[in-house]
């Protein structure tokens, strides 16, 4: 019975302590809207979630994702310094092919939220058959050690963590 209503439980427990949290309340009407928010949300979007995860190694997922946080502030200020330092002219935006060897949705779903959230990078495009990703980059100068850095140091461990 539980499993019908809240169909995915930790996604529900962070839409109702996100909603908390943007709101700053803890008055009845909040907690409300955030409890159904938490009910309905996952309910309606059951069938956009890839299959269910089935993580392999839960310890190797809290390093890469320390990995993401790590990268995400380097990321971060180096596209500032890019930003501040040099002109539009001297940039050089670029869609880079990226060939993958996985093909879990879970891990190509977390692969696409890790490139959409870093500074620089933004998501372009996965082919039909999942081998390959089109990344627009904000300005690259060597497109080999950018692809050999995606299958490192997020290729491989994903690869490890869902398809292992």
């Amino acid at each position: 019975m539980i499993k019908r209503w809240l169909p995915s439980p930790l996604l529900s427990l962070a839409l109702f302590v996100v909603w908390l949290l943007l709101n700053q309340s803890l008055d009845a009407a909040t907690l409300l809207l955030a409890a159904l928010l938490a009910i309905v949300v996952p309910l309606l979007t059951q069938s956009l979630r890839p299959a269910r995860v089935k993580m392999r190694k839960p310890w190797l997922a809290l390093r890469l994702g320390g990995l993401v946080g790590y990268d995400l502030v380097v990321s971060a200020f180096a596209v500032a310094r890019l930003l501040l330092t040099r002109r539009s002219r001297e940039m050089s935006p670029c869609f880079v092919r990226v060939p993958l060897a996985m093909r879990d949705p879970n891990a190509l779903a977390t692969l696409a939220m890790i490139l959409c959230l870093t500074p620089g990078t933004a998501w372009g495009e996965i082919a039909l058959d999942r081998s390959t990703l089109l990344i627009h980059l904000f300005h690259e100068e060597d497109e080999a050690a950018f692809i050999g850095m995606i299958k490192t140091r997020y290729e491989r461990p994903l690869m490890e963590i869902f398809e292992s």
